[in-house]
């Protein structure tokens, strides 16, 4: 394959995927011959399994000329989840369009944490999302507790109307809802007081170093879910004195920060006059949320 990412005439599925792998490693894409693989899968319409079972078959031209614009897509840093346009998380597909953070793997484990929180499966129970985005966390809580019903906060109305559609998709429609707001001040009507469960994964990341970040996320995640101000703790120093007014007695909230924000987030909860319960590493050993709880 040529630097330009293109392909010669006549390629196999298997000489195709090998040539993109090649490709992507050599423009320093992590999990290289992953990524080949799934924007292969996509290009021909088919899945991983489809790249096995007809290894030998040679693609079309119109195969080539899209598989060879999403390599080239791909070697210049643009995530695979962007250009497919959906994520899987949990167990969910979700479309992610470019209003909305990239859902990561790390996140599933506020979903574990936020579920030992919420033992009873047939339980009615009553779940708020801040700073959803593609409404990741609560659409995956409502999918395994199919008796509760949760409401999607977000600034971002773009990011309100991808969560909507992403639970229509679900057909979660009936039992998650999305609203527009500014963290817990965009609940300062009659909502007080109601909830079982909030979760939330704010923005985090120091403003000086969003620079610094992968150009995956730099480039194409939207600035409104990275920046966390100057310390990377302005949405947390906003959120946090609304929960214990938000849940109800008792009630847990679950939230995600960055590596090395431990104390400073246990110090914002102790001031708000909250708990905290536990703290939950993800699948890397990374000290990734906490579990607030209420008073009872």
């Amino acid at each position: 394959m040529a630097d330009d990412c293109e392909f010669p005439s006549a390629l196999t599925l298997r000489q195709a995927l090998a040539a993109a792998g090649r490709d992507l490693r050599d423009a320093g894409v992590e999990d290289a011959m992953l990524d080949a693989a799934l924007l292969l899968a996509h290009a021909i319409g088919g899945d991983r399994l489809t790249l096995i079972r007809e290894a030998e078959r040679q693609l079309n031209e119109a195969e080539t000329q899209a598989y060879t614009k999403l390599v080239a897509a791909r070697a210049a840093r643009q995530p695979v989840s962007r250009l497919l346009g959906r994520r899987a998380f949990w167990s969910l597909d979700l479309d992610i369009g470019p209003a909305v953070l990239d859902p990561r793997p790390d996140s599933e484990t506020i979903v574990e944490a936020a579920l030992a929180q919420l033992p009873d499966e047939n339980a009615p129970y009553e779940i708020a999302d801040f700073g959803t985005g593609s409404g990741c966390l609560l659409l995956a809580l409502l999918v395994e507790r199919p008796r509760a019903h949760g409401l999607g906060v977000d600034i971002s109305p773009a990011a309100a109307r991808q969560a909507r559609e992403n639970a229509r998709a679900l057909d979660l429609g009936d039992r998650g809802g999305f609203m527009v707001g500014d963290w817990g001040a965009g609940l300062a009507g009659g909502l007080g007081g109601c909830f079982d469960m909030i979760v939330s994964n704010p923005p985090y990341i120091a403003s000086a170093d969003i620079a610094g970040l992968a150009p995956e996320v730099r480039c194409h995640d939207p600035a409104l879910a990275l920046d966390g101000g100057a310390d990377g703790l302005a949405a947390y120093r906003a959120l946090v004195p609304d929960l214990r007014r938000l849940l109800r007695p008792g009630g847990r909230a679950v939230l995600e920060y960055g590596q090395g924000q431990t104390s400073d987030l246990e110090q914002i909860i102790k001031m708000a006059d909250m708990a905290v319960q536990s703290c939950h590493a993800d699948l890397a050993g990374v000290e990734r949320c906490l579990v607030v709880s209420a008073p009872e």
